[in-house]
């Protein structure tokens, strides 16, 4: 079964257009290991069979990985780490924080970092809206969190002049585009087409800009 995942996963990461080297491929495998483990108690996600685990969660999470930018970026409403783990096993060389409210959920991807031996990414158990980091993000991604005017609300502090917002829309988000507030600006809006899928969705890129004076 390993085998075959492994070459899902490669597949998968052709079609996309990134590369998967060993230790990706296990670490890859070693959560979903650990996803469905913890499932059982935890309630982590909908998501009960294996193989839907790895296409509607994990190659997912990697189909967004070539539109991404910055260094150090916010994973907000991460749940059971999607789409923040699998992004930063691809990339080690960007920081995420994984930011979830659910204390069981974080504890699982604290287990998840400790076993997996992700020194790039950190875990935060908070409120989105409440919580002060050190320093503002490069990037914000959200994936079913709120629509567009109240993520932006919430995760406004968060970021900095230029930063960007990348949303991952199951359906249409025009009439949430038109709630946006002056400073976020839409600037890409793309259709992800997921490997071993039959249907799409919307990254939306969204650039923070300096709030003009009250």
């Amino acid at each position: 079964m390993v085998n075959s995942e492994r070459q899902l996963l490669l597949a998968a990461a052709s079609d996309i257009g990134i590369s998967l080297d060993e230790t990706q491929l296990s670490r890859l495998v070693l959560y979903v290991d650990l996803l469905e483990k913890w499932n059982q108690a935890f309630n982590l996600t909908a998501v009960r069979q294996r193989a839907e685990l790895y296409t509607r969660h994990i190659v997912e999470s990697l189909a967004i990985a070539p539109f991404l930018s910055g260094k150090l970026r916010a994973d907000i409403g991460t749940g059971a780490g999607l789409p923040g783990v699998p992004l930063a096993i691809t990339d080690p060389e960007v920081d995420y924080v994984l930011v979830d409210s659910n204390g069981k959920k974080t504890r699982f991807l604290l287990e998840v970092k400790r076993a997996l031996g992700l020194s790039n990414i950190e875990v935060e158990t908070t409120r989105v809206e409440n919580w002060r980091p050190v320093r503002p993000f490069d990037a914000a991604i959200t994936r079913a969190f709120a629509d567009l005017a109240t993520t932006v609300e919430r995760i406004d502090h968060v970021l900095h002049d230029h930063s960007v917002l990348f949303a991952m829309k199951t359906e249409s988000a025009t009439d949430e585009l038109k709630a946006l507030p002056r400073h976020m600006k839409e600037i890409n809006q793309r259709e992800i087409v997921v490997p071993g899928r039959d249907w799409s969705f919307q990254l939306l890129t969204i650039q923070r800009s300096k709030r003009a004076a009250p």
